[in-house]
């Protein structure tokens, strides 16, 4: 196993691992009562001080080749305390080294994230071979050391003068990382032309400063991977960079809309920084981790990803072969930081390739069980280039992609994918032919039609989920239409109370449940049947509001008609705050529904979400025509008895 981390809890840190425990169980502390105390991911704090213990001691024993960090309190009273990325002190950190990059030459967001990716993978790398010389000499084992050279580490150059440590770090330290990658990863290859672009010597020793203050190291995988989410995060409001990243949120739901499995095969033909094929893996290890091991910050999201209960084949499979991702970018820098952002969620040998997966040159086949992504939109294609399994006079690269993804399943296997609304509806024979084909050949699951403001920033477009397995038949269609996300649906993407992802999923994982649908049919109708009385009363009361508007005009007691109209509009306001959560709530119940194949069909294909959602149209009041007629009359009679003191008034 390998030992990532181990610091002095006198100075209240906490002894860290990373690595797999021989047997799936939780990580525990050695010599702790009973049976250990478990500790997933959290940061140990003890009243009292720890003291490290040998390997191979306490109340549990490793196999052989393998170890345990012991831990020995001299007073157990252990409290666990979460570590997070929703720490404001790193979050704030974070952001101040992200000024310092920004403000040190490294304006477009890709390079500040790659290079302070290649700082943190220094840093880690240094203590990682501590944590290996201690593990080595305890088990009095020879040790063989990742650097060849002692000058090459972090704890080294870091404490060179300024000047020093920048020459060193281009000239030594960074062409020695660029050979590192597990053996059949991609890290390796991508790092072939990689350039390090801090180019101040204060910048240099400033950022390392600041990420040794951030003590990430010391705290396990999943912490690290949600500061890199963050950082990432940044590219929402980097302009046309965004175009880059889907939402997390989003990409979860659908991630939980398929259930990717350890044994299966997962690839993103447009991964860009890898966060479909980072979920499916965080997926597969929460679904394998105790409940009592898991904790779940605000936005739903798990930490103490263990995956204890995976067994070791299976977490191998994972590993080697499990996650596939490519992408076209020629200049490598995205092809890194997804690299890197498998590597710090866990991934140790990242699959992570360059590849125009719609050209000619890729030719993959019936080699994936599950597809995940949100391929681009809109961009130049090379018609000539075009792959001849996929259809060569169509232009549009999102339809490209949903033949290129029916081509990489197995028979059986399954897909998630984000589309523009365009493919729901287009009119083109090849829009029509792409729906034909999910439906006629395959079987469409589900479609889910999300809200415009979903990609803001940086592009306003309103896209689509499609959920479809390759081969099979298509019966019937689930469809959901998304109206909140969880976030305002502006440029700022201010969290917001209304999120109807819990429900799309509460739906899908029930959809085929007899009980539950009726359960949500009869609490539809009971909605409606509330609902109907309150409507009525309503309607009646702009009557009265309307005839009291016009009892003022003409009645010779107006004060009297408007304090009888201002009751009746304050009860008519009275009446829509009731009826407002009654809406509200039929408008979640009625957002999923099921469309026949041949209702489809019959519309030439068309997947649009209002083409199928039957909407109660609330009943507008409208005056009858007599008694408007009626009102006509009366008016003109007051207009007419007015006139002779208008004249007597102008004598």
């Amino acid at each position: 196993m390998n030992l990532n981390s181990a610091v002095d809890l006198e100075n209240g840190t906490v002894f860290r691992f990373f690595g797999r425990n021989p047997s799936p169980g939780p990580l525990r502390l050695m010599n702790a009562p009973a049976a250990g105390h478990p500790l997933p991911r959290e940061r140990a704090v003890n009243d009292d001080s720890f003291q490290p213990s040998p390997w191979g001691e306490g109340g549990e024993s490793s196999e052989p080749g393998e170890g345990f960090l012991l831990i020995q309190p001299r007073n157990f009273g252990t409290r666990v305390e979460p570590v997070m990325i929703t720490d404001p002190t790193l979050k704030s950190k974070v952001d101040a080294l992200w000024d310092k990059l920004w403000s040190g030459g490294l304006s477009n967001p890709l390079d500040a994230i790659e290079q302070f990716s290649f700082l943190l993978f220094l840093k880690r790398l240094d203590e990682a071979e501590q944590d290996r010389e201690r593990s080595a000499k305890t088990r009095k084992q020879e040790y063989l050391p990742v650097f060849p050279d002692p000058k090459l580490r972090w704890s080294y150059w870091t404490n060179l003068k300024a000047e020093e440590a920048l020459r060193h770090v281009k000239e030594q330290v960074f062409p020695f990382l660029k050979t590192l990658g597990g053996e059949g990863g991609s890290f390796a290859e991508q790092m072939e032309n990689a350039e390090f672009k801090i180019n101040k010597p204060s910048l240099l020793i400033e950022a390392c400063k600041m990420i040794d203050q951030m003590e990430i190291s010391s705290q396990n995988q999943d912490v690290q991977g949600d500061l890199y989410e963050y950082l990432l995060s940044k590219l929402n409001t980097a302009g046309t960079n965004g175009q880059f990243r889907t939402p997390r949120h989003i990409i979860r739901m659908m991630v939980k809309m398929v259930n990717p499995q350890p044994r299966e095969r997962v690839c993103d033909p447009a991964a860009g920084t890898c966060g479909f094929l980072v979920n499916a893996y965080q997926h597969m290890l929460e679904t394998h981790t105790r409940p009592e091991n898991l904790t779940y910050d605000e936005d739903g999201f798990p930490h103490g990803l263990i995956g204890e209960k995976l067994a070791k084949e299976d977490l191998d499979f994972v590993q080697s072969s499990g996650l596939t991702g490519y992408d076209n970018d020629s200049g490598m820098a995205m092809l890194r930081i997804g690299s890197m952002n498998l590597m710090l969620h866990g991934i140790e040998r990242p699959r992570f390739h360059y590849a125009d997966t719609l050209s000619k040159s890729f030719n993959e086949e019936k080699q994936y069980d599950l597809v995940l992504a949100n391929p681009p939109f809109k961009g130049a294609i090379d018609a000539l280039d075009i792959n001849p399994t996929l259809p060569t006079r169509v232009k549009k690269t999102e339809i490209l992609f949903l033949h290129l993804f029916v081509r990489l399943l197995e028979m059986g296997g399954r897909a998630a994918v984000i589309v523009p609304d365009g493919v729901l509806f287009g009119s083109s024979n090849a829009h029509v032919d792409i729906r034909r084909k999910l439906i006629e050949e395959n079987r469409l699951d589900g479609v889910v039609s999300m809200p415009s403001g979903v990609f803001r920033p940086y592009a306003g477009v309103s896209t689509a989920v499609l959920v479809f397995t390759r081969g099979g038949t298509t019966d019937r269609i689930w469809f959901y239409d998304m109206e909140h996300d969880g976030f305002s649906l502006d440029d700022k993407r201010q969290r917001v109370p209304e999120n109807d992802i819990p429900d799309v999923l509460d739906c899908w994982n029930h959809r085929r449940d007899a009980k539950f649908q009726q359960k949500r049919a009869q609490r539809l109708a009971d909605l409606q049947k509330q609902i109907a009385a309150l409507k009525k009363d309503r309607l009646e009361h702009h009557a009265i509001v309307h005839r009291l508007k016009f009892e003022e005009v003409v009645s010779k007691t107006a004060d009297k008609a408007r304090a009888a109209r201002e009751k009746a509009e304050a009860e008519l306001a009275e009446l829509q705050s009731r009826m407002t959560p009654l809406q509200t709530e039929i408008n979640q119940l009625t957002r999923q529904f099921w469309v026949t194949k041949d209702q489809v069909k019959a519309n030439k294909y068309d997947l649009s979400v209002n083409r199928y959602r039957q909407i109660e149209q609330d009943e507008e009041f409208y005056e009858e025509p007599k008694v408007t007629l009626s009102r006509l009359l009366t008016l003109e009679k007051v207009m007419a008895s007015e006139i002779p003191e208008i004249e007597e008034f102008l004598k």
